[in-house]
Order: structure tokens, then C-alpha cells, then sequence
């Protein structure tokens, strides 16, 4: 307990994602337009949303849901990969160190749960369709949306709390651009077998059973979908999940290269490019695949832009 004290009140340096002067420069515009089009460009998605009526559905509120996820998560990142970019001092105490562990776990639980609810959104829709309007109704959709963020947050206390309860005693140099498990664990100069072998059960728990719920969900679709004769019907159905599916491609192929494995694999530069991709490209992507993809929220785009 006094070795943890101890480390309660250390602060922590956050190496970042480059030392050499210019390519810091480059590097901070990069990540400020990437952030620009991240909050734009999901702020925009929920106000088209919010602003049309033929999209108040129970799939356009989880996109907003998810929207509001991806906005938030790449608000508890982006920032500070900014001021360590310009900055001199990268340091950040140990509870904002804390702090930023448990909002980057708790809003990537969520983004798991919510891809997973409208997996099943999808199948209710494609398999279900005369009972979708009954099954998929105000009250469900709150409930799943609910849980979705409750779940989240909770299964982020226990990783987090159970990584900082480790003394610290290495060194205070992280190896990142934000305070994430795995750089973390390399600090502690307690034995951390305990830890990683809980944060994969943990890990694999969450994403695989969420990932499995979805591959069942596109399993029952595509065998839905094989039985409808019209090939321009077959594809029109598999076109509303295209977008859904590569953005789960995207967000899950990333989650499980970072957390399920051995943490003798860890290489720090190969950690930063995935740690980059599910963090800032992800949630700047996702409006721009589901925009791309869809119809009438690009119809409510230009009906707006009229407007304007």
C-alpha cells in the first residue's frame, strides 16, 4: 500500500509519436484536421438525423448513438496527442493518466455493444420484417442503447482499477501517445502475469462474444438472403449492411490485434499504428462510410445545403 501512495502521486511522461522537430509539425495538422473532420463530421451525421423525419428509426438512433461514442472517444485521445505534439511538457498525472484509461476503455466497450445492437437491428430487419416495427420498438431501442453505455463504462472500472492498482516503479516513461494497458503494464515492477492474462479474459469476454453475436446475426442474414430469388433484390438487402460491415472490419480487426495477445508480441511503433487507427481514423471514418453508403442521409445533406 505504500509503494502504491508512492505511486498515486507520480506523474507520468507520455513519450508520444515522434521526437524529430518537423515531423512533429506535420504530424500535429494531421491530427487536428483528422479531429476537425471527426467532431464535423459526426456532429453533422446526428443533426441530419435529428432534423429529418424519415430518418427517425431505430437504425439511424443507434448511429447516433455511435456517433456520439465515436466523438468522445477520439475526445479523450485526440488532445492530448496535440499538446504532447507542441508541447515540452508531456507529462500527465497519474489520475488523468487514470482517468484517460477509463474513458478509452469504457467508450470502446460501448462502440462494441452498439455495433453489435445494430447487427441485430439488421437481422430484424432483413429476417423479421413484417415484426420489425413490433420488435424494434421506442422502448427496446432505449433499452439497448442504455445498456450498451452502462455495460461499457462498468467493464471499464474493473481493467482499469485492476491495472492501477500495480506499483510503478520501473520508470514513468510511456512508451505511447496515451495511457493505454499494455505500455503500462511494461512499468510495473510487480510480477504482471496476473494482469495480463485477466485483461485478455477480460478482453476476449467483451469483444469476442460481441464480435460472435454479430457474425450470428450476418450468418441468419446472408441465409436469409440466399433464399430470395432475385439477384437485384439480394443485393439492394446486402447494400443496407455493407457499410455496418466495414465498419465493424475496421474497428474489431484493430481491437484484437492490441489486447488479444501475449504481451511478448508488444512492439511499441507497431502498438502506436494500431492504437492510431481504432482511436482517430475509426470514429473520423465511420460518418463517411455510413454517408457514402447511404441514400437518405445524403439527400438530407443536400436537401439542407439548399436550405442554407
Amino acid at each position: 500500500m505504500e509503494l502504491f501512495n508512492q505511486t498515486y502521486s507520480k506523474q507520468f511522461i507520455l513519450l508520444g509519436l515522434s521526437d524529430i522537430p518537423c515531423l512533429k509539425q506535420i504530424l500535429f495538422l494531421i491530427f487536428f484536421i483528422m479531429y476537425m473532420v471527426t467532431l464535423s463530421g459526426n456532429c453533422l451525421l446526428i443533426i441530419m438525423v435529428r432534423l429529418n423525419s424519415r430518418l427517425q428509426t431505430p437504425m439511424y438512433f443507434f448511429l447516433t448513438n455511435l456517433a456520439i461514442i465515436d466523438i468522445c472517444f477520439s475526445s479523450a485521445v485526440v488532445p492530448r496527442i496535440l499538446v504532447n505534439t507542441i508541447s515540452q511538457d508531456k507529462t500527465i498525472s497519474f489520475l488523468g493518466c487514470a482517468a484517460q484509461m477509463y474513458f478509452h476503455l469504457a467508450l470502446g466497450g460501448a462502440e462494441c455493444l452498439i455495433l453489435t445492437v445494430m447487427a441485430f437491428d439488421r437481422y430484424i430487419a432483413i429476417c423479421k420484417p413484417l415484426q420489425y416495427n413490433t420488435i424494434m420498438d421506442k422502448k427496446l431501442c432505449l433499452c439497448l442503447a442504455i445498456a450498451s453505455w452502462f455495460l461499457g463504462f462498468n467493464n471499464s472500472i474493473i481493467q482499469a482499477t485492476f491495472t492501477f492498482q500495480l506499483p510503478f516503479c520501473k520508470s514513468n516513461v510511456i512508451d505511447h501517445f496515451f495511457c493505454e494497458i499494455p505500455p503500462l503494464l511494461r512499468l510495473s515492477c510487480k510480477d504482471i502475469h496476473l494482469n495480463q492474462v485477466a485483461g485478455i479474459i477480460a478482453t476476449a469476454i467483451f469483444a469476442f462474444s460481441t464480435f460472435f453475436l454479430i457474425f450470428l446475426s450476418y450468418l441468419c442474414i446472408t441465409l436469409t438472403v440466399i433464399n430470395i430469388h432475385s439477384v437485384a433484390e439480394r443485393m439492394k438487402v446486402f447494400s443496407t449492411c455493407v457499410s455496418h460491415i466495414a465498419v465493424v472490419s475496421l474497428y474489431y480487426g484493430t481491437i484484437m490485434f492490441m489486447h488479444v495477445r501475449p504481451q511478448s508480441s508488444y512492439f511499441p511503433e507497431q502498438d502506436k499504428a494500431a492504437s492510431v487507427i481504432y482511436t482517430v481514423v475509426t470514429p473520423m471514418v465511420n460518418p463517411v462510410i455510413y454517408s457514402i453508403r447511404n441514400k437518405d442521409i445524403k439527400d438530407s445533406i443536400r436537401k439542407t445545403l439548399k436550405m442554407i
